[in-house]
């Protein structure tokens, strides 16, 4: 009898970042899913990976240590998966703190710009809804559809709200994605662009960054998302064809902030897992 094949979704988020699921609750959907094989990459931060890999023990579901890495290229937000990072590397942990500072002053700079546009949320609620966690844009969203400023959570990421090169934008400060790639690679991991096809203001992440980042050692691209539409899920299996690289598909399940809840409907072929995995092993 032939062995069953894997069931792979390589992006998913917890409570240690923006998800609203905690990684227990994330395993176990997983699970009641037929997923497999899991990544939990929640943003900048390792944080959820040890209650992940208690929840994944014995269960035959394989977790893949990860973390979704933010970087900026031209002023926009560009996201890189990082996979089978060493959580114990100083350096890699050391930039996630930076980051998860900056994340905690951006939000509560967002948070003034709303505020001086009349739109009267407090960045105290922000923190309740993450609970401890990293700060990020989903819980100011979720902080302006209480106070009934938007009628749909989607509507806060807007030109008019918190969209990157919005009304109430700022900037990231985060490292350029080559360096981001360098950093990963020094930690042991492997580096995967995501969702290429959103960038700023809903346009792709250009190619010829991707094409530079290949030349640099990139070793895959997030073709395969919810929000890519199919013609740019073939673009961007064919681009990873071109380039020699590994295709991913993924989730990005955020828990209940998208419904129907996303995880496992959008997943990874075995095949290009494996050639995943050997970038991993050399």
């Amino acid at each position: 009898m032939a062995a069953p094949v894997a069931t792979i979704d390589l992006h998913t988020h917890s409570t240690a970042s923006d998800g609203t699921f905690s990684p227990t609750e994330v395993v176990r959907l997983a699970l009641e899913r037929g997923v497999s094989l899991l990544a939990l990459s929640d943003h900048d931060t390792t944080a959820g990976l040890d209650e992940a890999a208690d929840a994944a023990a014995g269960t035959g579901l394989e977790l893949v240590p990860a973390t979704e890495f933010s970087t900026v290229y031209e002023g926009g937000s560009i996201h890189v998966l990082a996979y089978w990072i060493d959580a114990a590397n100083g350096e890699f942990q050391a930039e996630l703190d930076r980051l998860r500072d900056d994340r905690e002053w951006r939000a509560r700079e967002i948070v003034k710009r709303l505020n001086a546009m009349g739109h009267g949320i407090g960045y105290e609620r922000v923190r309740e809804l993450a609970a401890g966690n990293v700060v990020a844009r989903p819980h100011i969203a979720q902080a302006m559809l209480e106070a009934g400023l938007v009628e749909r959570y989607e509507d806060a990421f807007t030109a008019a709200f918190i969209a990157d090169g919005g009304a109430a934008h700022v900037e990231k400060h985060a490292l350029h994605p080559v360096d981001a790639l360098y950093l990963i690679h020094r930690a042991g991991g492997v580096c995967v662009v995501a969702h290429p096809g959103m960038w700023s203001d809903a346009d792709p992440v250009p190619d010829s960054l991707i094409e530079r980042m290949a030349g640099e050692g990139l070793d895959g691209i997030e073709a395969d998302h919810p929000d890519h539409t199919p013609e740019q899920r073939e673009r961007y299996r064919a681009m990873a064809r071109r380039l020699g690289l590994p295709f991913t598909g993924s989730s990005d399940c955020h828990g209940t902030r998208f419904d129907p809840v996303r995880l496992g409907t959008v997943t990874t072929d075995p095949a290009e897992f494996a050639k995943l995995r050997a970038r991993a092993a050399r």
